[in-house]
């Protein structure tokens, strides 16, 4: 799911009749009139039609790069969160128990004296192992120290790792009631392949004020700028990721799972990716005991292993320096985590200031404590109604999907019974996890941020390693109560919805039936329809990769979603700058199916009576001015742009223009041929 948005208008205005007819309605829930631009035809700009004047009088506050239903929902979720902690920290909890934890970690953030008095201090011990690397048996056991299980493939979450390799703990693809180690191209500090290798002005700015970056954190870890120039260094380092980026297969080629299922057994790896000392690093990386492994990126875990050995040992040790360096900044020191954020967040995404320090507190003990955190937030913040209620839209949904499938014509007897298999055995999780994951053993001081953050890193990579061979536990979330955010797990055939997407723009108890199918029943569609887009269509009803298609089945949903990714493709957000069609399309696809699927479940919801005239709006109108609404958001270019590039989700306008698939949307609106966003019937997308 995308990050979703939000349907506050911050200003009020006289409202006339609309064009094409639509009466203005009054302010209802999940609707405000105020927010809609009267001024626009709904054919030719639906998205600015519900929100035109929302988003020219909201500003994007100095230290966001962004405003969203996604953003205000989540800080609305990060005041509760602080009130906890807040609560711990007063509860003086003994040592050890997940109260203390939550109040130490805390503490050991917002004390910026202990930091900037002793993070350098523990930094240095590690930057003087790499300095002292030698040979290529030791660069490659100082490269697989820092494996980390901080990737997430098919759920895009932290999918960028800027250590060489990531590795992957999930079901297997082909043993999917196993857990098995997946191997991932890695080793980028840029958001993306194409910020090395574009050839235009803007890329060209990024990449010289990425150098002066680099050489500014070396100098104020203190590396001696009069032994050698650090610029020369810099500029090596960025050599050295170019060359490591164009290795790299792009977002778009990532979703093609065929392709990466590639099984290596543990002695293939120096024959089929020389250049790497491959026992060192998995020794070093607490592998040695894995037989196989599963490789995502063939083409490019070979050619960054030759590139281990043609670049210069020097290169590698600043690489490895300056990455440390990066990765630790807020730990370490106050002025290197200022440089970080004037590069990363100024010069990358546009944003003018940091948050506030409690604000970034909250953000490092929900990544470290999660569930911890996650167990108090569910018991106070999601009531049992508001479950229920949303439980009876899943079901809706469930039974929409599955009458779809049962009624597709062109998908031949034993395709459309395991995608009903699929459907019937899919476990949907709502609010929270059954089961709290422990934190025990892990250690967190009041005085000590980079120790606690250097130690997180180590237990949760070893939690992860040790989990691989054991049975798939198909409960588990891979997402907390407070994230604003939903998920599909294709290796568990399952869907977890977080307790905290269940609030305004996406979920509103008081508003109509319709806007919420609009809303968060498209999301929840969305999440369902995941089972069975270009990524999805891979799994099983056991999550096991196969081909459980005929051929003429998959030529007939190959040639749909096709024509779905040339329609993405025409859509440019700048005149230099267009979406990517294929990048998008799993996402594209889920938004689809997922509306459709919601306006068939909601429609079934009324059992044959007629949907109810609100605020002089249609039922029809208020489900797709709810779904336009809950995409709504306002960015800054440069994270727009950065967006574009790197996110398998299209931007919210274009989301929402995903309406004009659907017959129903032309007639609650009048949209006539010669309108802007017409399509004739034919060229309407039709999957599911």
């Amino acid at each position: 799911m995308t990050s979703k948005l939000y349907l506050f208008a911050l200003t009020l205005i006289s409202c006339t009749a609309l064009a094409q007819q639509v009466s203005v309605p009054v302010n209802i829930h999940g609707i405000d009139a105020s927010r809609m631009d009267a001024s626009l035809k709904p054919g030719d700009d639906f998205y600015h039609y519900a929100n035109g004047v929302w988003i020219a009088h909201t500003e994007i506050p100095a230290d966001r790069t962004s405003v969203s239903g996604f953003s205000l929902l989540t800080d609305i979720a990060n005041k509760r969160i602080a009130a906890l902690i807040e609560e711990a920290a007063k509860s003086n909890s003994a040592p050890g128990t997940e109260k203390r934890k939550i109040a130490d970690l805390y503490a050991s953030y917002m004390d910026e004296k202990a930091i900037d008095a002793h993070g350098l201090a523990s930094l240095k011990p590690h930057l003087a192992e790499i300095a002292a690397i030698a040979n290529q048996r030791e660069l490659a056991a100082a490269l697989g120290h820092t494996l980390r299980a901080d990737v997430d493939a098919l759920n895009n979450t932290n999918f960028h790792t800027p250590n060489l390799f990531g590795v992957w703990i999930a079901p297997g693809f082909n043993d999917p009631d196993h857990y098995t180690p997946y191997i991932m191209q890695g080793g980028l500090t840029l958001p993306d392949r194409a910020y090395y290798i574009t050839d235009s002005p803007r890329m060209k700015d990024i990449r010289e004020k990425y150098v002066q970056h680099i050489a500014t954190m070396l100098k104020l870890a203190g590396y001696d700028s009069s032994s050698e120039g650090l610029t020369s260094r810099a500029e090596a380092i960025l050599a050295l990721e170019t060359a490591i980026a164009t290795k790299h297969i792009s977002l778009a080629e990532d979703e093609d799972i065929k392709k990466a299922n590639n099984v290596w057994q543990a002695a293939d790896f120096a024959r089929n990716a020389p250049g790497l000392d491959w026992s060192a690093y998995f020794a070093a990386g607490d592998l040695t005991q894995q037989t196989s492994f599963i490789v995502w990126q063939p083409t490019a875990i070979a050619g960054e292993a030759a590139l281990v050995a043609s670049t210069p040992i020097a290169t590698w040790k600043d690489y490895l320096a300056f990455h440390l360096i990066e990765a630790n900044a807020s730990a370490i020191s106050t002025v290197l985590a200022d440089e970080r954020f004037n590069f990363t967040g100024k010069v990358l995404t546009g944003a003018q200031q940091q948050r506030p320090r409690d604000q970034r507190a909250v953000l490092i003990v929900n990544g470290v404590l999660g569930d911890a955190v996650g167990k108090l937030y569910a018991a106070q913040y999601f009531p049992p109604a508001d479950k229920a209620k949303v439980e009876e839209m899943v079901a809706n949904l469930l039974t929409a999907f599955h009458q779809r499938l049962e009624n597709i014509t062109w998908m031949a007897p034993a395709t459309k019974a395991e995608a009903l298999r699929k459907l019937g055995t899919l476990q949907v999780g709502i609010g929270y996890a059954d089961r709290w994951r422990s934190y025990n053993g892990l250690v967190l001081k009041s005085d000590d941020l980079f120790g606690n953050l250097w130690r997180d890193s180590l237990f949760n990579y070893h939690y992860e390693l040790a989990r691989i061979g054991k049975p798939t536990d198909r409960k588990e979330w891979c997402m907390t109560p407070q994230t604003v955010n939903a998920v599909n797990l294709p290796l568990d055939n399952g869907l977890n919805f977080p307790a905290a997407i269940f609030g305004p723009p996406f979920f509103d108890p008081k508003a109509p039936d319709a806007v919420n199918y609009g809303a968060i029943g498209t999301i929840i569609g969305h999440e369902i329809s995941h089972t069975f887009d270009s990524e999805g269509a891979a799994f099983d009803s056991q999550g096991k990769v196969r081909n459980w298609w005929t051929d003429a089945d998959r030529a007939h949903f190959e040639a749909s979603i096709e024509a779905l990714a040339k329609q993405y493709d025409t859509y440019a957000p700048f005149p230099d700058l267009h979406l990517n069609g294929h990048q998008t399309l799993g996402e594209n696809i889920a938004d689809l199916a997922g509306i459709t699927a919601s306006y068939d479940a909601w429609k079934a919801s009324l059992h044959g009576k007629p949907a109810p005239v609100v605020g002089d709006l249609t039922g029809d109108q208020q489900f797709f001015l709810g779904y336009a609404i809950s995409e709504s958001g306002k960015s800054r270019e440069a994270a727009l742009r950065q967006q574009v590039l790197t996110d398998p989700h299209s931007p919210g306008e274009y989301r929402a223009d995903t309406i004009r698939n659907l017959d129903a949307w032309y007639a609650a609106f009048d949209v006539k041929p010669g309108d802007k966003l017409y399509l004739a019937p034919a060229d309407r997308v039709h999957i599911w």
